[in-house]
């Protein structure tokens, strides 16, 4: 047949037969795990995939984490650092997307722990997942605000007597910026429900051509670039540690790891997927698909992205005298104006970023409160007439500002409570990730696999994933320099690394569970059950 051409009544007709027979098999299989089909599914497989491309954002993790693998190893943490690492992020993705094909629902981690290994593993991985989804929202919201205050500096604006051009009082300006998009995001996703989907859709198209304008114009705006031998082969410790030595075993162990964040921080949120599973037709493939290809994606593009920045950074002293800033190469190597238009890039895909954030993190909030394990949970399950989880999503926003206050405290204008947030934020989500991985790989082959599968690499995968959160925990604990150890000379506490604290907070409600949660936290409660359970 001709292409273009229409199609017989018989092609049509069996079309619509098979799309009603995956309707019908996504309904049953969500019955089957105990929910009714509440939600539309009314998103395609790339839909899925969009919305989790969307908050890993090359937009966002790049530009506002390049300082850590420029500050702590140099070009190699990017150029190199960045493809390895991402091979295990993607190890994480398989094993995830495995389990969201046997288990396609809103549920996400959580829920995976809980049929896989029990409340208990459900209640530490739901908190895991609730700590890590509010350092996003904090993390991602005060990194478009440093972009924000960058891009007003640039203009020279001065708004009621706050100068963004006289470099006085950067760091409270910056946390005025932040305190300003958490509250403009926070009532687009209480009173505008219906313009976060077109914002949603919006957000994919800047991602994908805002990325675009950005790599051409540091290919073809600068007159010089750096060579292949730099990009790939130097090495930059400006850590503190070692006296600046880039060949000890100190720096293979102890600075490196450290600029790991960079990748492990970008390559979060793709649960998104998992969670949107229920919303998805065909959700048993597509939304497996989803979770493994945003990162595959994300992995391609953003690699780009860092290698188009390390060319371009011809100027090494301007990007050390910034601590690595991602803006300093923006700056010594274009023309103002194009310098500018990549800050108002970064800066948008960064609002689109925090937004879906927060849309994500309000509704892990609200799911985990109905199954009754956040204290107050009656008041947090609870939506308005728009069907909008009102109280879960200013929930978050408050604790979201709250853990962003040390940002207000910093050493040269370097927020490095800001770093802490970020690891804060990965180091409890990919331990959400990770325990259903690690359950399932326990189970063993009594797992009984979905659609989609990775059959008998399933060992292979999980226990690399394992190795690779182990090496996260790892990295990401470390010191960020060596004044932020109490016991060092020229202790600072700004400098600090509070990403333990995303170990902590969890283990605390892991003693409440034991002493006194464990009695009533069941797990998920499944709406086909509601009523039983309401009951009793």
């Amino acid at each position: 047949m001709e292409a273009g051409a229409p199609r017989a009544p018989e092609e049509r007709i069996a079309e619509d037969v098979r799309q009603e027979t995956v309707a019908d098999e996504d309904v049953q299989r969500l019955h089957e795990l105990g929910y009714r089909q509440e939600l539309a599914r009314a998103w395609s497989g790339f839909t899925n995939f969009a919305i989790s491309f969307t908050i890993i954002s090359v937009l966002a993790g790049t530009f506002t984490t390049f300082a850590f693998a420029w500050q702590n190893g140099g070009p190699i943490a990017a150029s190199i650092g960045w493809p390895v690492l991402c091979f295990f992020v993607l190890m994480v993705a398989f094993s995830m997307a495995e389990l969201t094909s046997r288990f396609p629902t809103a549920g996400g981690p959580y829920w995976w722990a809980h049929d896989l290994g029990g409340k208990g593993w459900s209640w530490m991985t739901g908190w895991f997942n609730i700590v890590g989804l509010i350092g996003i929202v904090a993390s991602v919201g005060y990194g478009a605000a440093f972009f924000l205050y960058n891009t007003l500096a640039f203009y020279g604006v001065n708004v009621l007597g706050v100068n963004f051009g006289d470099d006085v009082h950067i760091l409270s300006e910056t946390w005025l910026l932040f305190f300003i998009i958490l509250a403009v995001v926070t009532a687009l996703n209480v009173f505008a429900d219906r313009v976060l989907a077109l914002l949603n859709n919006i957000s994919v198209g800047w991602h994908v051509l805002g990325v675009a304008v950005v790599i051409a114009l540091l290919v073809f705006v600068p007159d010089d670039h750096q060579s292949a031998g730099f990009v790939f082969g130097e090495r930059i410790n400006n850590n503190g540690a070692f006296d600046g030595s880039t060949s000890n075993l100190g720096f293979w162990l102890l600075v490196l790891p450290v600029g790991f964040l960079l990748a492990m921080y970008t390559q979060t949120g793709y649960d998104a997927s998992a969670h949107t599973a229920e919303e998805t037709r065909g959700a048993a493939k597509a939304a497996a698909q989803g979770v493994w290809r945003s990162v595959f994606w994300s992995a391609v593009i953003g690699w780009f992205v860092l290698l188009a920045f390390l060319f371009a950074a011809t100027d090494e002293q301007a990007v050390n005298d910034s601590a690595g800033f991602v803006g300093a190469i923006f700056t010594s190597a274009l023309d103002s104006w194009a310098a500018k238009m990549i800050f108002i890039i970064a800066t948008v895909g960064q609002l689109f970023c925090v937004t879906a954030g927060l849309t994500s993190a309000s509704r892990t909030w609200y799911a985990f409160s109905r199954d009754r394990a956040i204290p107050g949970w009656s008041v947090f399950q609870r939506v308005n007439r728009d069907r909008v989880p009102f109280n879960a999503v200013i929930a978050v926003s408050v604790f979201a500002l709250i853990i962003a206050i040390p940002a207000l405290f910093g050493k040269n204008d370097i927020p490095f409570a800001f770093f802490a947030l970020t690891g804060i934020c990965t180091v409890g989500l990919y331990l959400a990730y990770i325990i259903p991985v690690y359950l399932r790989l326990r189970r063993g082959d009594r797992f009984e696999p979905g659609p989609w599968n990775l059959g008998r690499r399933y060992k292979l995968v999980n226990i690399l994933a394992i190795a690779f959160v182990i090496l996260v925990v790892y990295s990401l604990n470390l010191p960020y320099t060596p004044t932020g150890l109490p016991w060092n000379d020229g202790f600072d506490a700004a400098n600090v690394n509070y990403t333990p604290f995303a170990i902590a907070l969890p283990l605390i409600f892991g003693i409440w569970y034991l002493v006194s949660a464990k009695d009533r936290y069941q797990g998920p409660v499944r709406t086909l059950e509601e009523d039983v359970v309401t009951r009793d």
